[in-house]
């Protein structure tokens, strides 16, 4: 069945918790410069008004970096659809950091290419990954395809009534 993490920015608080449960499910040395694969930031519009995020890879349907990648150490799960990876291949060439539009892929010391894997290993023993586990307010979710489907309908809907009504205040 296929599942998608869901991020809702109108929840999110950027209290950096799913950063956090990253860096700690990953083991992930910021003292040594490496980063988390989930991180989050803050825009402030002109206006004062504060937007939090959440990025980290989007595990794209047709993923860039699974065809830059020659060695192909990177997948499309059958099973979930999350992009996954097996770095035992990865001669550090740096192809799929350069084909994501986001520039996910992480080059850790030994050179080996990392990213996030939605924490596969614990949804397998039936856990939720742990930067949803840990999110206090529920901006981050783990979604079935109809779930994400839904919430996909229940958002364009808003940004739909949002543009209708900026078109009426003209």
């Amino acid at each position: 069945m296929k599942k998608f993490l869901f991020f809702d920015s109108e929840k999110c608080s950027a209290c950096g918790a799913c950063a956090l449960a990253c860096m700690d499910q990953n083991d992930i040395d910021i003292p040594a410069g490496e980063q988390p694969f989930r991180n989050t930031f803050t825009l402030e519009e002109k206006t004062g008004a504060l937007h939090f995020y959440s990025v980290s890879c989007m595990h794209c349907e047709d993923a860039p970096c699974v065809m830059g990648c020659p060695c192909g150490c990177l997948y499309k799960d059958k099973e979930t659809g999350f992009t996954l990876y097996d770095n035992t291949n990865c001669i550090s060439c740096h192809s799929c950091a350069m084909a994501c539009p986001y520039g996910v892929p992480t080059f850790r010391e030994n050179g080996k290419m990392e990213k996030c894997d939605a924490c596969i290993e614990r949804q397998k023993a039936g856990m939720k990954p742990a930067c949803v586990k840990v999110c206090p307010t529920g901006a981050l979710v783990l979604l079935t395809e109809e779930e994400f489907r839904e919430r996909q309908r229940i958002e364009q809907e808003k940004k739909a009534k949002l543009m209708m009504k900026k078109q009426f205040e003209r």
